[in-house]
């Protein structure tokens, strides 16, 4: 067991070398079960009065998005700062792509100052891939098109853990449209990874019954630990496509209310929430919503993720001991 570490509650393993996180796909379930370990040990270094750690001195994290955010962006750049790295956040609007810059020669500028860490948001499958071959850092993919977003459904998973003690055999819901949405195509696949089931529900038109096992029943819901509830993706629907009638025939058909949850089911988001469309108020400000719960564990997670790739040593916080 020697080289093995104790992080949190139990032992896991040593970090193997990884250069980029751009997919579920690059990861295997000693891979999450560490992260998971890590984001956990962070929690506990947040509880503390100074909440800065000095992990990451000296590093760089670069921001690119090209695509609006408010929950993904904040928490990355909270993040590197609470490990002590310095932070730059590129957004598109304002910048050289208004003028016609390509994403080549975005990522080859901002290179040129050596980040150690690129995170990229944006809306065509594949940005990050392209940052990580066109560049020499490390790349995370904050979401690219319909495609991914690996460190929504790591906090997912952690969020679900938190709350219940337990994934394997966890039954989650994914209600809305999973069609267009990188947040159900990671999140299937995370939950596999660890012992977990997702059911897709919701409207013909937008199930992707290659996914996961799906339904146009929301009655289904009722047999879920945890339901978790999508938005409707307009943004990346085509013009004038109509995959359903009106969001009111939505909300009346697919709308998560009190009334459609049993006692005791969580339910999650990953933002931003539409009320009153796929989301009733008084769901979303109920004692068994884990939306802002989600947002905490958004920003210890991708502490870890930053962390994992940037080192291969033990987590410097009370919560992990070395084992010789």
């Amino acid at each position: 067991m020697g080289d093995l570490r104790v992080v949190g509650h139990g032992l896991v393993p040593p970090p193997r070398e990884r250069k980029h996180l751009l997919s579920i796909a690059d990861l295997d379930r000693d891979d999450v079960e560490r992260l998971l370990a890590t984001a956990r040990s962070f929690a506990l270094s947040q509880a503390r009065e100074t909440k800065k750690l000095p992990t990451l001195r000296g590093r760089l994290v670069l921001n690119l998005f090209y695509e609006s955010s408010t929950r993904t962006s904040s928490s990355f750049e909270v993040a590197a700062k609470r490990l002590s790295a310095d932070t730059l956040t590129v957004k598109a609007a304002g910048s050289s792509v208004d003028k016609g810059e390509s994403l080549r020669d975005t990522a080859q500028t901002l290179a040129a100052y050596e980040p150690d860490v690129i995170v990229v948001r944006h809306p065509e499958v594949g940005a990050a891939r392209f940052v990580a071959d066109a560049t020499s850092a490390r790349v995370v993919n904050a979401g690219d098109g319909k495609h991914q977003h690996p460190t929504q459904a790591l906090l997912d998973l952690y969020t679900m853990r938190e709350a219940l003690g337990h994934l394997d055999g966890v039954q989650v819901a994914i209600v809305g449209d999973a069609l267009h949405s990188r947040v159900a195509r990671s999140l299937v696949q995370a939950l596999r990874l660890v012992g977990a089931e997702a059911t897709l529900v919701g409207p013909p038109s937008l199930l992707v019954p290659e996914l996961a096992p799906s339904t146009h029943d929301i009655a289904a819901i009722s047999d879920a630990d945890v339901v978790y509830v999508l938005r409707m993706q307009r943004e990346r629907m085509l013009e004038g496509a109509n995959f359903v009638p009106s969001l009111r025939e939505y909300a009346a058909r697919w709308g998560v209310t009190p009334e459609r949850l049993r006692p005791g089911q969580l339910v999650m988001h990953p933002g931003p929430m539409n009320r009153g469309v796929e989301i009733d108020a008084r769901v979303a400000d109920s004692d068994t919503s884990l939306v802002v719960d989600q947002v905490q564990s958004g920003l210890v997670m991708r502490m870890a993720v930053l962390y994992d790739l940037l080192t291969a040593g033990p987590v410097p916080v009370e919560a992990a001991v070395e084992v010789a």
